[in-house]
């Protein structure tokens, strides 16, 4: 169940939204466009949106260039996590991922399980983390992001969320290279 901790205050993070298209232009970009609006109805940051083709590599360059931007702690992805040849973002993110939240596949697929039913085992939604930014790979339908967000993102992004949340830790997702 979530919960949300009026008594604390709302931590704002800086999110970059990338659409993963051979064919869309930003104008046409419906899924981040979802995205968009409610990285901002939820208080965030933009904090850059591109579009990229659907190249492994283009991808994976792009997600280690956001990793180590200290402008950026979230990189949330849309498009690419389908079973056909082209469908590469899981592949990339998890060529740049340092652990991957392997819960984040599994609850989707519960929350799209209740949308699409058995359909929902088509998705690879994938969530992961790399140099202390949280990555997150989600399918290229508006509606599916509307589910990620609304059902997922929205509260583990939220500083205020109980019992926990992925911003109160944000700060200790790299105290590994700290240690002697």
């Amino acid at each position: 169940m979530s919960r949300v901790d009026e008594t604390k205050d709302f931590i704002p993070i800086r999110i970059a939204v990338l659409t993963v298209s051979d064919t869309r232009s930003l104008e046409e970009d419906r899924s981040g466009q979802v995205l968009v609006d409610r990285i901002a109805e939820a208080g965030h940051v933009l904090a850059d949106r591109r579009i990229l083709r659907d190249e492994r590599g283009e991808i994976a360059a792009q997600l280690r260039a956001w990793s180590v931007d200290p402008g950026i702690d979230v990189v949330i992805s849309t498009g690419g996590t389908g079973l056909t040849g082209r469908d590469v973002s899981v592949e990339a993110h998890r060529d740049v991922y340092e652990k991957e939240i392997d819960a984040f596949g599994t609850v989707f697929t519960m929350v799209s399980m209740q949308k699409i039913g058995t359909s929902a085992v088509q998705s690879r939604a994938t969530g992961g983390v790399a140099n202390g930014t949280y990555m997150f790979a989600l399918p290229g339908s508006p509606g599916a992001c509307k589910d990620a967000w609304d059902e997922i993102l929205k509260w583990q992004l939220d500083y205020r969320h109980k019992p926990c949340n992925f911003v109160e830790i944000l700060p200790r997702l790299e105290e590994h290279k700290r240690r002697k």
